[in-house]
């Protein structure tokens, strides 16, 4: 008995001995990893610290600066699993549960963003996160009050402005989208997509000459200028009554393409900017490339119209029609509306 006695006191020595041990082995590569950090060694500090985490593997404070020093070397994934397994032993614990609300930001894991962000009461980023994650999850409902609340905050937040004008173009609010958009790029000039996508809101709300200024902006500042970019631009500029520059662009454009549509939508433009001779000459371009353009005679015909020459414009239409029947469709039209192709 006495032997069994001594055994089990010798064995409670022993554990004590390398619990002991390993405790202080953990707070001596926890200790030289802390010195390692302070001096910019990111990657030796981390592998004392994983070394610490070896020797205790409930040791909140080592996941927590590996976590911050994997942060450091933009090892974010690593970073993630340490701030994770901090979380699992101090779930209460507001520094690890800023850092994970961040950190499943950027890993596009909205679900938890979301989550992490409504526990942090020490974040003031939640809103913006929540809004953002929202948006991104497209239950734009969520995405405006939160956006909204974090603007409230941070009026020069670029970001959040951009994400509130482009849910609210998801929920097809154009109008309430364009000072949230306006707000966004004059914060952030240097985004050319942000200025292109202004100057098509500001085009499909018909303020062309708005539209005008954002290409000309999105130009100034870098973004890449091939046919869809100035053939915008150029509609622009013909409804905001610089005719000829709009007109330079889309010929440009039509001489590169050799596409005869453009020609018409120029003709149809021009008609609805009551540049009648204009819109003519684009006709009788139209006319001379296919004397059999129907749609280009019948055009002709509402531009000699408005011209005051009836007589023969209603005379172009009376041929254009004998030439294409389904034209007749259109003068019912003209009368209600002046429609023209």
């Amino acid at each position: 008995m006495k032997n069994a006695l001594f055994i089990f006191a010798a064995s409670c020595m022993c554990l004590t001995a390398n619990a002991t041990h390993t405790n202080d082995s953990a707070q001596f590569y926890f200790k030289k990893g802390m010195e390692e950090k302070a001096a910019k060694h990111y990657l030796v500090a981390a592998t004392n610290f994983t070394k610490a985490i070896q020797f205790d593997n409930a040791f909140t404070d080592a996941y927590i600066e590996n976590g911050y020093t994997n942060l450091e070397m933009r090892k974010l994934d690593v970073a993630k699993q340490n701030f994770e397994k901090a979380y699992n032993l101090q779930p209460s614990n507001a520094d690890i549960t800023k850092q994970l609300t961040n950190i499943y930001f950027d890993f596009r894991q909205w679900d938890k963003a979301i989550e992490f962000a409504k526990k942090c009461k020490s974040c003031d980023n939640s809103a913006r996160i929540i809004g953002m994650a929202s948006y991104e999850k497209e239950s734009y409902i969520e995405a405006e009050r939160n956006l909204m609340e974090a603007l409230k905050n941070n009026p020069a937040d670029a970001v959040a402005n951009y994400t509130l004008a482009r849910t609210y173009i998801d929920l097809e609010n154009y109008k309430k989208a364009v000072p949230y958009f306006e707000k966004a790029t004059s914060q952030k000039p240097e985004n050319n997509a942000w200025a292109f996508e202004l100057g098509l809101l500001y085009f499909n709300n018909n303020d062309f000459k708005g539209a005008t200024v954002a290409f000309e902006n999105a130009e100034k500042n870098g973004y890449p200028t091939g046919n869809d970019f100035n053939e915008n631009y150029g509609y622009a500029l013909l409804y905001a009554g610089d005719y000829a520059k709009g007109e330079e662009k889309l010929f440009n454009i039509y001489k590169i393409k050799g596409n005869r549509e453009i020609l018409r939508e120029i003709a149809q433009a021009m008609y609805d900017q009551k540049q009648y001779q204009r819109s003519l000459d684009y006709c009788e371009r139209l006319l001379r490339l296919d004397g059999k353009d129907a749609k280009a005679l019948y055009q002709a015909g509402l531009a000699f119209q408005k011209m005051g020459q009836k007589e023969k414009g209603q005379g172009f239409c009376d041929k254009a029609i004998e030439m294409d029947p389904s034209l007749a469709s259109k003068r019912t039209k003209q009368m209600n509306s002046d429609g023209a192709l």
